[in-house]
């Protein structure tokens, strides 16, 4: 079942504000709309968060293979407000879209940047697209220090077991600007998505990610119900 980017916040906002955690963390009451929304795949959805971090990286690459098509979002989790921000606020020549999924994004930095995607598996657009592509997780990024000018990352941290592992190597492999956009989103036990890192409140953005060696100036706001966060070096 597919929702847009307006359906799936507004989603967010009535389990996240309004039920109660009585009811939000309740298997036996989320069970049928699992199975409502993703049919006999449904467990993949349900059970996700509580074995995640049993999952080796192969295991990984096929739970999101198997639920490339079960999302509840359309060709980019992007709304358009972080969409075209981000393209106003590139900098240079080299963009590295890390955890690029359909490729909608990396498809419009190429028209006009030199751009690489990275994720666990090339989608179909992204392939029929011939966009430059690199298969790679987020905690372990094949390419040389400060390899890119711009880097950017969006809607993939909350997904990712090593949060810290992969938050050091997008500022290792970025050279000047680096740019992320999470959902804002309370933690509760079951979601429609795959997400295992929540963030209600701004602050706790910030210091998520700059818990790390390299530090630069940066700025968060929240726009359209997600948050933009920016950071520049020297």
């Amino acid at each position: 079942m597919k929702f847009s980017r307006r359906q799936s916040i507004f989603l967010n906002f009535l389990i996240n504000e309004i039920l109660p955690p009585l009811f939000r963390d309740n298997k036996f009451i989320f069970r049928p709309a699992f199975y409502l929304l993703f049919g006999k795949k449904y467990r993949l959805f349900l059970d996700f968060r509580e074995k995640a971090y049993e999952l080796s990286e192969e295991d990984i690459k096929r739970y999101y293979e198997e639920t490339a098509s079960l999302h509840l979002i359309r060709h980019s989790d992007l709304n358009d407000a972080c969409f075209q921000r981000i393209l106003k606020d590139v900098v240079g020549s080299s963009v590295l879209d890390v955890g690029c999924g359909r490729g909608q994004l990396l498809y419009h930095l190429s028209q006009k940047w030199d751009a690489t995607g990275c994720d666990v598996y090339a989608s179909e657009f992204v392939r029929e697209k011939n966009l430059r592509f690199v298969e790679a997780f987020t905690h372990r990024l094949p390419f040389p220090d400060r390899s890119f000018d711009t880097v950017v990352c969006t809607h993939v941290l909350e997904h990712v077991p090593l949060w810290h592992s992969s938050v050091a190597e997008l500022k290792r492999v970025c050279r000047k600007k680096l740019i992320v956009v999470l959902p804002r989103e309370r933690p509760y036990r079951f979601g429609f998505n795959l997400h295992l890192h929540f963030f209600p409140y701004q602050f706790m953005v910030v210091n998520a990610l700059r818990q790390t060696e390299r530090l630069g100036t940066y700025q968060c706001t929240l726009l359209e119900g997600d948050w933009y966060y920016t950071e520049c070096f020297d």
